[in-house]
């Protein structure tokens, strides 16, 4: 819902220290004489003299490639008009808060107090030199047109004027949408344009390009229809101006037409005027805070439309977020000199495609819903999906590149997509490896909880994203019900098995768990018990029998539940004396790698040896060398006791064993975390010149409590938890995990799989 905004509460945001909304942070360490003198002087005259010689090497020592300067002079600010340079940089302001968050782009915002269009042009084409791309805002038309367009000529980084094409791109992919849901073509469809200002002749220019027919739009302004016997028009209205006669309204316009794209004033439409639209009408209604009509009413009138407003609280909400720091994240990756007309497109086909794929958890949470379905009321990406930018800004680099405009290639596509998913936070490059290895053998995984909704939705995203062949343990009726109340329906294709009703295999599983286990106290009638009533039991023997491939429970029982069927089935892996668990904790500083923190409550130095082995070998699982800090609360000696003893003793264990490992300790986490501590006062260690990524704890209190804190006080991802050490894959979860932690899981249980295959194979 659009949240009620009071006039204290925004004057406070904005005025509470630091002032505004942006600042300028250092890239580089500045600690120290040496570091000053590298920044600035003498230092900083190395990569001048660079870029004096070779002028391209400016985006090799500056940041100037990742720059984007928000540039307006106040004329036409949001609905408030012409209130000047000054009081437009709130907006631009927050215009570069935009950029940061959605796509990484650093931004310096400027307003320029200057309303004479050939002076302004002059100012912003002066500011090449500084910037990667310019995005030009709230400007007043017909002003605007001009200044861009002699900006686009004249200058060779991108330009784009958001006001326009940002609305224009959004709308575009919204109306494909549209019409491919009701079954109409482009270039049959009658057009009716409220308003004729930058955004409006921007989106009816998309939509020629698009394969709309000139004749077929209507364009109206404060005085109506805009047509070629009206005086004195300026040279963009007359583009659009109309050869019909016959009308003189925007109600008369509207008879029998197929779309109307508001861009004007709110509540100027009368619901009787839709009665008057052909069948199955688009609407657009995109002027802000109010449609041209209100949303309900609209609805209210006909159930036939297919509506979109600007605001967040109705469905199709066209926000020009959706489209621009993605298009300036394509255009500066490739060093593009402009974003052109197919650069657009491309980001057009992008958006309407990606509406039509599975909606992330992520998405449903933020937007408070359960199911999100490419149809009626959601013909266009939300706004905070993640995936916009690997959608997006892949599609108009490759576009710029193929139409010549792009000074640099992108050779490596799933890199950059890496690269684009790291530059708007959380490091997502491990997981996302694992799900690139995932998707090239996908494997038959079981889920032994199917009857609950989360658990169904992550098997969803794992089918649709080519990750995993789901099993669905569980009564067929319950799981049957919540895939089609909850739109699933790519499930009901899936293999769905009631242990309840599969005599014949609860028999033959029986018989091999009795066999197992016959020596430690299971008779045949429990063997049987056990098949009938624990899912558990009966996944891990369909993974036991190669009739699955991998096993993923735990979301609803404690955790010893869960991995006691596991070890009885399954067994550990050969040469293998003890099972560990680990968690992947992420955050803006990288991937770091917590053990045990599942499984081993009061290990030995013997045992910590075992858990230190088990754990580097999984940290090169996914693909990290790792970087072993053994920890506790001396630092080398600084302090006896147990624990600190145990430590200290493994630590020499694991040297001995495995000499070539990096490895140290006992050792304080921060110690362990802090180069310029450890090179200062341990400079001995082998971990002061080996930044940390692997931690191992000297028992499970302290290492369930560490990953459990960061969690949820320290803002990081934890991923997990990774069950090491059994014969075949097998992993649980965490109580209460959400469904892209399940999915997480159930791409590195396939992952996991695999490499038992190879092992099996001898590959």
């Amino acid at each position: 819902m659009c949240a009620k905004i009071r006039k204290n509460e925004a004057l406070d945001f904005h005025e509470s220290k630091p002032a505004g909304k942006i600042e300028v942070t250092p890239t580089k360490p500045l600690s120290s004489q040496h570091d000053l003198a590298l920044a600035y002087s003498p230092g900083v005259a190395e990569p001048c003299k660079e870029i004096a010689e070779t002028q391209e090497s400016v985006y090799k020592y500056t940041a100037k490639g990742n720059l984007v300067g928000v540039i307006s002079n106040g004329t036409a600010v949001l609905g408030l008009g012409n209130i000047g340079p000054e009081a437009s940089k709130p907006v631009m302001e927050g215009k570069g808060v935009l950029f940061k968050k959605f796509a990484g782009i650093d931004v310096f915002d400027i307003e320029i107090a200057e309303n004479d269009p050939d002076k302004f042009i002059e100012i912003v084409k002066s500011l090449e030199p500084t910037f990667g791309g310019i995005n030009l805002e709230d400007i007043k038309a017909p002003e605007s047109f001009k200044i861009e367009q002699v900006l686009r000529k004249e200058m060779k980084i991108p330009v784009m004027h958001d006001d326009q094409h940002g609305t224009a791109i959004i709308s575009s992919a919204a109306l494909i949408n549209a019409l491919e849901i009701i079954g109409k073509k482009i270039e049959e469809i009658k057009i009716v344009v409220s308003g004729a200002g930058a955004a409006a002749i921007a989106c009816s220019d998309l939509y020629l390009s698009l394969g709309a027919r000139r004749e077929n739009i209507v364009m109206t302004d404060s005085k109506g229809v805009i047509k070629k016997s009206r005086q004195n028009l300026d040279e963009t209205k007359a583009r659009y101006a109309t050869h019909r006669e016959d009308v003189s309204t925007l109600e008369e316009a509207l008879v029998g037409a197929d779309m109307l794209l508001g861009l004007s004033i709110g509540n100027i439409l009368e619901p009787e005027v839709l009665k008057q639209m052909a069948d199955n009408p688009i609407v657009f209604a995109l002027a802000n805070p109010d449609p041209e009509i209100a949303y309900e009413l609209a609805m209210d009138t006909r159930d036939d439309i297919i509506m979109a407003t600007g605001r967040s609280d109705h469905p199709n909400q066209v926000n020009n977020v959706l489209g621009f720091p993605y298009i300036f994240r394509g255009a500066l990756d490739v060093r593009a000199t402009a974003i052109n007309e197919e650069m657009k497109l491309a980001a057009v086909k992008a958006i309407a495609d990606l509406a039509k794929e599975t909606v992330p958890e992520m998405v449903l949470k933020a937007y408070a819903q359960t199911s999100i379905k490419f149809g009626k009321e959601y013909l266009i990406p939300k706004p905070l999906d993640p995936r916009l930018i690997t959608a997006i800004s892949p599609a108009v680099a490759k576009a710029a590149i193929e139409t010549g405009v792009a000074r640099s290639a992108i050779e490596d596509w799933e890199k950059y997509e890496e690269e684009l998913q790291e530059r708007i936070g959380i490091d997502h490059r491990l997981i996302s490896r694992i799900v690139h290895r995932a998707r090239r053998d996908p494997k038959r995984v079981v889920f032994a909880e199917a009857d609950d909704l989360n658990i169904l939705k992550a098997a969803q995203m794992a089918q649709d994203e080519g990750v995993a062949i789901p099993i669905l343990l569980g009564n067929e009726g319950k799981i049957k019900t919540l895939i089609q109340e909850n739109e699933l329906d790519g499930l009901l294709n899936c293999k769905i098995i009631d242990p309840l009703m599969e005599e014949q295999m609860v028999n033959q599983y029986a018989e091999e768990f009795f066999n197992l286990r016959k020596r430690k106290g299971v008779t045949v009638k429990a063997a049987k018990i056990t098949m009938n009533r624990s899912r558990n039991h009966f996944g891990c023997m369909m993974v036991r029998l190669g009739e699955a491939d991998a096993f993923i429970s735990g979301l609803s029982n404690d955790y010893p539940k869960t991995i006691l069927p596991a070890l009885q089935i399954i067994g550990v892996e050969e040469g293998v004396n003890r099972v560990a668990g680990m968690y992947i904790i992420s955050n803006n500083k990288g991937n770091y790698f917590f053990s045990d923190t599942t499984v081993n409550v009061n290990p030995t130095a013997e045992e910590l040896v075992d858990i230190t082995g088990l754990t580097a070998r999984v940290v090169r699982f996914f693909d990290t060398e790792p970087s072993i800090a053994m920890l506790s609360y001396s630092n080398f000696g600084s302090a006896r006791g147990d624990s600190q003893d145990k430590v200290a003793k493994a630590v020499s264990l694991v040297k001995e064993k495995w000499p070539d490992l990096v490895v140290d300790g006992e050792i304080q986490a921060n110690v362990a975390l802090n180069k310029e501590l450890l090179q200062e006062n341990y400079p001995f260690s082998e971990l002061a010149q080996n930044p940390v990524n692997t931690l191992i704890f000297p028992d499970l209190n302290s290492g369930n409590i560490a990953y459990k804190l960061l969690m949820e006080i320290g803002g990081a991802e934890a991923i997990g938890p990774v069950l090491m050490g059994m014969n075949k894959s097998v992993h649980v979860l965490q109580v209460g995990s959400s469904v892209r932690d399940i999915f997480n899981m159930v791409a590195i249980a396939v992952v996991d799989a695999q490499l038992m295959d190879q092992k099996s194979s001898g590959k």
